[in-house]
């Protein structure tokens, strides 16, 4: 069996490798960095633009990243987290396009305000002590909040159209928030390291095998689907950031850290209308409050929706119980994935969240008209010819062990890292893409940490991300130059034509 060398190797060709591929081509472009991905083409599954709702979250409007509690107390923690690492992303996507290693960032970004949208008095309640909590920090002072039916109609016309007289509603509305088509910007991202000395892409490539070398390193054992070809990679770094296809590629890498992690999958669909008449009138994304039961996931959202220049409406998601763990997958995943390590952590979480699954299927086997009763609750007037059924991504939620329960399902993202970081897994789903750059730093930084302690390093990080090893959430002044500069560069500030 052949065999080749690398430095690198980025299993998967979505937003987490190429973000990781950046990253490490700027600090070192010596790097032999290998880009493998079992499709044809990059950003195919997760990343492809109507397989996300495309929200740069920066938890302005995910009324999830803001929960109560028990006590009705309203916890900002994660909505903070969320922002300031949205915000990190942003101020690499700025250096690239200030580089010209990005083209225009209307071909990827554009601006979109979030908005939250209740009503119900109890709702509104909730969504203005949410205001009066976060407007006071730094990175939410630019929120406005309304009941005023009168200006909601101005942000939200289709929203509020048909709308019942004296019912409460409000909202709040952050205008420089973001629609991201995260297919375009992976392909753009990978596109620029196609263009480097030191780098290959292949596709229709995937990973049969891998084991730890005794000296270090790993051997990937690869196969090209289209010649059957088999051969070896020898590496001294692999990442998997194949989405849902991670989870059974960390078991088969068989590193101790990744025993007892199983994964719950998780469909969705939207509801989609190309009639530009309509498009027209909305101008946003407005999320509300997930229904009891449902996933973090599933809140429900009317967005604007620009992917390859064409503008439309998306609504949804409406989740779906499936055992697939990739679009392109198989049925037969989910029990392909369960072992010896994992089996009881996966049945304590199934047993712990049935009525999760009751309404995942109950989602799954919901009707055309159910659909547009639920479109309706956020635009009244919406009419059934206008809207089409899509598929939307496979989603992998982590399944970790649990000593009460056996086993626990989270809805975030966790990185995974070998003991001598040779090897990193990126498992989960939301806030995902939005959070790569911070992510992927993460990475680097616990499995180059050598490499990290080099002033060039530090210094090249720095030129990339100016707050890098500062933090926007505590500092009002850096964060304030930093969304300045992000903004303009990626012309967030700018109505969309």
């Amino acid at each position: 069996m052949a065999v080749e060398q690398a430095d690198v190797v980025l299993v998967g060709a979505g937003t987490m490798s190429a973000t990781l591929g950046v990253l490490l081509r700027s600090l070192d472009p010596s790097l032999n960095i290998l880009m493998v991905e079992s499709l044809d083409a990059p950003a195919r599954e997760s990343s492809d633009g109507w397989n996300n709702a495309g929200t740069g979250h920066a938890g302005y409007c995910e009324l999830n990243y803001t929960p109560e509690t028990k006590d009705g107390q309203i916890d900002t923690a994660k909505a903070m987290s969320i922002n300031a690492n949205f915000e990190i992303s942003l101020q690499l996507w700025s250096w690239l396009v200030e580089q010209g290693h990005l083209p225009d960032p209307e071909s990827f970004i554009n601006p979109t305000p979030h908005l939250s949208f209740v009503w119900g008095e109890k709702n509104v309640d909730f969504l203005r002590r949410r205001h009066e909590l976060l407007s006071k920090h730094h990175l939410f002072a630019d929120m406005a909040f309304s009941d005023d039916p009168d200006q909601l109609r101005e942000w939200m016309p289709l929203v509020m159209a048909g709308r019942k007289d004296g019912q409460p509603v409000a909202a709040t509305r952050v205008p420089y928030g973001a629609d991201v088509d995260f297919g375009a910007l992976t392909r753009h991202l990978v596109n620029y390291l196609d263009g480097q000395d030191h780098f290959e892409l292949r596709t229709h490539t995937r990973v049969r095998d891998m084991r730890q070398r005794d000296k270090g390193g790993w051997s990937v054992e690869l196969e090209d689907t289209h010649t059957d070809n088999v051969y070896r990679v020898r590496t001294e770094f692999v990442f998997l950031g194949a989405g849902g296809a991670a989870l059974p590629l960390l078991h088969k890498s068989g590193i101790p850290e990744g025993k007892g992690y199983g994964g719950f999958p998780v469909s969705g669909q939207w509801l989609v209308c190309q009639n530009q008449n309509v498009v027209a009138e909305h101008e946003a994304k407005v999320y509300g409050k997930a229904a009891v039961g449902a996933p973090p996931m599933s809140v429900p959202h009317l967005d604007t929706r620009i992917i390859g220049g064409k503008r439309s409406l998306l609504f949804g998601p409406f989740a779906g119980f499936t055992t697939k763990f990739l679009k392109s997958g198989s049925v037969t995943d989910l029990m392909r994935s369960m072992n010896v390590g994992n089996v009881k952590p996966m049945v304590g979480a199934g047993l712990d969240n049935m009525p999760l699954t009751v309404y995942l299927m109950r989602e799954a086997l919901q009707s055309q008209k159910g659909r547009m009763t639920s479109l309706r609750e956020y635009y009244p007037e919406a009419r059934d010819d206008d809207w089409e059924l899509a598929k939307a991504g496979q989603r992998v939620q982590i399944i970790k062990q649990d000593a009460e329960k056996g086993g626990k399902l989270e809805f975030g993202t966790e990185i995974i890292v070998s003991e001598d970081g040779s090897l990193a897994a990126l498992l989960g789903a939301s806030p995902g893409a939005s959070t790569a750059v911070s992510a992927m730093l993460d990475v680097i930084e616990r499995c180059f940490p050598k490499r990290q302690k080099n002033p060039d390093w530090k210094e090249r990080v720095g030129e990339m991300i100016p707050s890098y090893g500062r933090s926007l959430i505590d500092d009002p002044q850096l964060a304030r130059a930093v969304r300045a500069r992000t903004l303009a560069a990626l012309k967030l500030r700018r109505r969309p034509k």
